[in-house]
């Protein structure tokens, strides 16, 4: 159990906003130590709890004397700026789960945001792209590369292993980019990659993408002059902070290479090429779970909102033959 709070002054000031601020830190380190949060989880947490304890500090109270009328209040706030209900219950969640903790430790006395429902929010569908249009983009990748001389041929290579891997397996973004040479080379049929929560998955590699990230290996290992590349070395590495291709550069030159297919750049990105990978397994035939393994979704009611952009025939036969719907 952490330890109980370092200052305990329940009024506005200094005093109050270091108890807020270090309560919010601790909450950060077990979601970090326990249960295996990802960066970008971490970050999106913060940014909401910032927003929170914020708010808290403008009606000088502190975080152990926030009641239920404090998180509606809040709760008010946020739909009166107009944000989604997504964006809304997003937030609860992370308030929520900061009171959860903080009562569970002994910061607090009670939990006065566990009973505070959250707005409800229609389930959009997702967006995705028709096989046609994921072909032409991968095609216009491959005629980029053939065209491509000297130091932009590397690049244009690189973005043909991009979207080979990315169509062929539906990885999320931030899993792509952070690729290694030891997980694409360990093993030439299946990749292991950590996606949310730490969980670990198995996804199959297409003919194409092995040949394309082969292709891509050999070429920079030519222009880097090395016979050996370390394993522990990013796919896609880059000179940046993060030491790989971003996502959002990645999410630029989609859009570019879009533009090159003759599609609407603005309907493209990574999550909507990830989208049309398991609307194209499903309309192919691909059980629920195989895609919902492969997706790495954690309940499987997340990937069979897929379905609802499938013809209703082909609906009704990916549902009737899943177990879960019999």
């Amino acid at each position: 159990m952490v330890s109980s709070r370092t200052d305990t002054d329940n009024g506005p000031g200094s005093n109050a906003t270091v108890s807020s601020d270090r309560t919010v830190a601790l909450f950060l380190e077990m979601m970090s130590a326990e249960r295996g949060a990802s960066r970008n989880t971490l970050s999106a947490y913060a940014r909401d709890l910032e927003h929170y304890t914020g708010f808290l500090k403008r009606r000088g109270c502190a975080l152990d004397a926030a009641g239920s009328g404090e998180v509606r209040a809040w709760l008010g706030e946020l739909q009166a700026e107009g944000l989604a209900k997504s964006t809304i219950a997003r937030r609860l969640s992370a308030a929520r789960q900061l009171h959860k903790f903080a009562y569970a430790e002994g910061i607090v006395d009670d939990d006065p945001a566990g009973g505070i429902a959250a707005p409800r929010k229609a389930r959009t569908l997702p967006k995705t792209m028709s096989v046609r249009q994921a072909e032409k983009l991968l095609v216009a990748a491959r005629e980029q590369a053939i065209k491509a001389r000297g130091k932009t041929h590397l690049k244009a290579l690189r973005m043909v292993c991009l979207m080979e891997v990315l169509y062929a397996t539906g990885l999320r973004v931030s899993e792509l980019v952070s690729l290694t040479v030891g997980v694409v080379s360990a093993d030439d049929r299946f990749i292991t990659v950590r996606g949310k929560g730490g969980r670990e998955r198995l996804v199959p590699l297409s003919p194409a993408a092995r040949a394309a990230i082969s292709a891509y290996l050999d070429a920079v290992k030519q222009a880097a002059d090395v016979v050996h590349l370390a394993p522990t070395q990013y796919l896609f590495a880059s000179s940046g902070k993060q030491r790989h291709l971003t996502r959002q550069h990645f999410a630029l030159m989609l859009k570019h290479l879009a533009g090159l297919a003759g599609l609407d750049a603005d309907t493209v990105s990574p999550h909507v090429v990830r989208h049309a990978f398991a609307s194209h397994l499903l309309q192919g035939g691909a059980d629920l779970r195989s895609v919902q393994q492969m997706l790495g979704h954690a309940d499987i009611s997340t990937t069979q909102i897929y379905t609802h952009v499938m013809p209703e025939k082909l609906r009704e036969a990916v549902e009737s033959h899943h177990p879960l719907n019999r």
